[in-house]
């Protein structure tokens, strides 16, 4: 039986980086829990741009579609700032996406008891939160047509749609209330429905699975507005919470603040199932490409290593691998072992990027 395949795209800036502390910790767990992986490395963003004049190569996008999950690491930069828009950096990654069909992003937004006086609300407020945002990822105004940059009359309107059909909705509404029903039994879905109709059309739909097929889940609505007003005021009140693209990209980012740092969120975009009934898989921290510190040795590989903690338990069914190394990643900060991201007040030993690839290396020895 052949080893699960995993694609690697490295990307831009920190990129490659945040991705070689990965490298060594997929080879830990092949050399000491017998769980080897068929690596494949390749280029998205603006190195792929700089290779081969497109941010993703059909060969890549090939590799993404055959692979068992995909790793991504970030894209972008200031160097790409003047390309044209369809073949910016980001273009790859949306490109990924959609041809991959992954309509469920999902954001857990989790706050490490050691860092909780890093985010800027009160311990009590963020202390042992743990929450899961899911953000419908292929529809919705970033894709809808029409969209671009018109003249009417003596001046330029641009215009994009928010457009989502029932089928879009029911199945990344489906996707959080499986996730509600294994956690804390608890959704609550955000969206415009008082002054947009697609808030309406989603709102309807939620509701009407909520009633005919998670009875179990006790399901509430908020308008997004008021849901980015709450999860400043109070976080824990939510457990799973689910929206649309654009809303879910705005409460996301704002979530991810109130655990104190960008470079300690990973994601998972899901698809649908494969033959072998695991869905297809993109893998990434929150975080961007960093391009100001690129190659200095100061970034955090958490995110990206716990991304990788997160294909183990989605793609690679090994949930009891995906808590050891998150443990590890949380006795390593209990243990004050800091990138320069979460050097706060308090001290704490300073450690480069490699230096936290060992730390979380070391705690995953200890765990044997």
């Amino acid at each position: 039986m052949s080893n699960p395949s995993l694609l690697i795209l490295a990307g831009d800036g920190i990129g490659p980086e945040v991705m070689a502390e990965v490298r060594r910790i997929i080879d830990w767990f092949g050399d000491k829990r017998g769980m080897a992986f068929d690596v494949t490395e390749d280029l998205v963003g603006g190195c792929a741009y700089d290779a081969h004049g497109t941010p993703l190569h059909d060969d890549t996008m090939a590799k993404a579609q055959a692979a068992d999950a995909v790793l991504l690491g970030a894209v972008g930069g200031p160097k790409y700032d003047a390309l044209d828009f369809s073949v910016k950096p980001e273009r790859g990654l949306l490109r990924l996406r959609k041809e991959m069909d992954l309509f469920a992003n999902l954001r857990p937004a989790q706050c490490f008891d050691a860092l909780a006086d890093f985010s800027s609300l009160k311990r009590e407020v963020v202390a042992g939160l743990d929450i899961m945002i899911v953000r419908e990822l292929t529809s919705g105004i970033y894709f809808g047509e029409p969209r671009g940059i018109v003249t009417e009359g003596n001046e330029r309107v641009g215009i994009n749609t928010q457009r989502y059909t029932e089928s879009e909705i029911d199945r990344v509404a489906r996707a959080a209330f499986e996730l509600a029903r294994k956690r804390g039994g608890k959704l609550c879905s955000m969206e415009k429905a008082n002054v947009m109709e697609s808030g309406v059309l989603w709102r309807e739909v939620v509701t009407k699975i909520g009633a005919a097929d998670y009875p179990d889940v006790e399901l509430s609505h908020m308008y997004a507005d008021a849901g980015a007003m709450q999860l400043c005021r109070w976080p824990k009140q939510f457990d799973v919470i689910v929206t649309d693209n654009l809303f879910g990209d705005l409460l996301s980012d704002a979530a991810a603040m109130l655990t104190g740092s960008l470079g300690m969120l990973p994601s998972a975009s899901l698809g649908a199932p494969m033959d072998n009934g695991r869905p297809k898989a993109l893998y990434e921290p929150v975080h961007g490409s960093a391009p100001d510190i690129a190659g200095q040795g100061k970034a955090n590989p958490i995110a990206c290593i716990l991304s990788f903690a997160m294909a183990l338990r989605y793609s690679f069914d090994a949930g009891s691998e995906a808590d050891r190394l998150e443990a590890a990643v949380a006795q390593v900060l209990a243990d004050g072992v800091r990138t320069a991201d979460l050097m706060g007040p308090d001290g704490g030993t300073p450690v480069t990027t490699t230096g936290m690839g060992d730390a979380v290396l070391a705690a995953l020895d200890a765990s044997l």
